[in-house]
């Protein structure tokens, strides 16, 4: 199987002392390609240099909601500007994150609208965090498509089946990290179900989310491989099944990043 984790953190000192092995691991357990994913426009260097550094990595711009607060000076054309080097494929991480309040909310939200904006000029995804904000959320995105269009991904989905129906209804991708395999996400596999096949993706979140069996230890790319078993198991189909379709999916909406050759060859044959 080829699998991609569509969403990590390489450049946390969780992996400081061995991104070599970790990304190294993931080839073994046959994850081709990852995403690893900005939190502060001001440490983007840090992140693109590890993008830089493997062919099979590849890096977003952006602020997350948590630090909102820190980079109010953020604006579209900076974040523009960023994007247009070739490993960068996504924008964000950004949205609202209400659990924590780290930012005030209306600073969120003019941050989100900003990277929706950078989304929409760009033509590449926004990678949307949303915890304990579904509705704010549902209202941006509603308000923010009616001005144009743009692609965009619910990333780690944890809410409420509203949101992903809301994102669905717009055009947006879904995302599962590892909590779809905990005992207690019953409530989230049951949305899993209601989403298309054709909008799905995994990804690891690492180094958070471990999925079972390794729930409690350091997530890395690696692990996604057990969030598609689930998956694929949720949606009643063989695990080279999904990680066919999540493939295709991630450069559907991943549209800058080039197709692997032996992928090409699998597809012609």
């Amino acid at each position: 199987m080829f699998v991609i984790d569509s969403h990590c953190h390489l450049d946390f000192p969780d992996f400081a002392d061995e991104l070599d092995a970790v990304v190294n691991r993931a080839g073994e357990a046959g994850v081709g390609l990852m995403v690893t994913i900005c939190t502060r426009v001001r440490k983007f260097p840090e992140i693109l240099a590890i993008a830089e550094r493997y062919d099979n990595v590849y890096c977003t711009v952006g602020t997350h909601p948590h630090n909102a607060a820190e980079e109010t000076d953020v604006t579209t054309k900076e974040l523009v500007d960023l994007a247009r080097h070739p490993k960068v494929v996504g924008i964000g991480e950004a949205g609202l994150d209400y659990f924590y309040d780290h930012s005030p909310h209306e600073v969120q939200q003019a941050s989100f609208r900003t990277h929706i904006a950078a989304a929409r000029e760009t033509g590449l995804p926004l990678v949307i965090h949303s915890r304990d904000a579904e509705d704010d959320t549902a209202r941006i995105l509603q308000e923010e498509t009616g001005k144009g269009a743009f692609p965009a991904i619910l990333h780690c989905f944890s809410s409420h089946e509203r949101l992903a129906q809301a994102g669905l209804a717009l055009g947006l991708y879904v995302s599962f990290s590892g909590i779809l395999t905990f005992n207690k996400a019953q409530a989230l596999r049951d949305v899993a179900v209601s989403v298309p096949m054709d909008r799905l993706l995994v990804e690891t979140d690492a180094p958070y989310l471990a999925p079972m069996p390794n729930r409690g230890k350091r997530n890395e790319p690696a692990f996604v491989v057990h969030t598609l078993e689930r998956l694929a198991q949720v949606k009643d189909v063989a695990p080279a099944v999904m990680a066919d379709r999540t493939t295709d999916n991630f450069f559907e909406i991943f549209s800058r990043v080039p197709r692997p050759s032996e992928l090409i060859k699998n597809a012609a044959s």
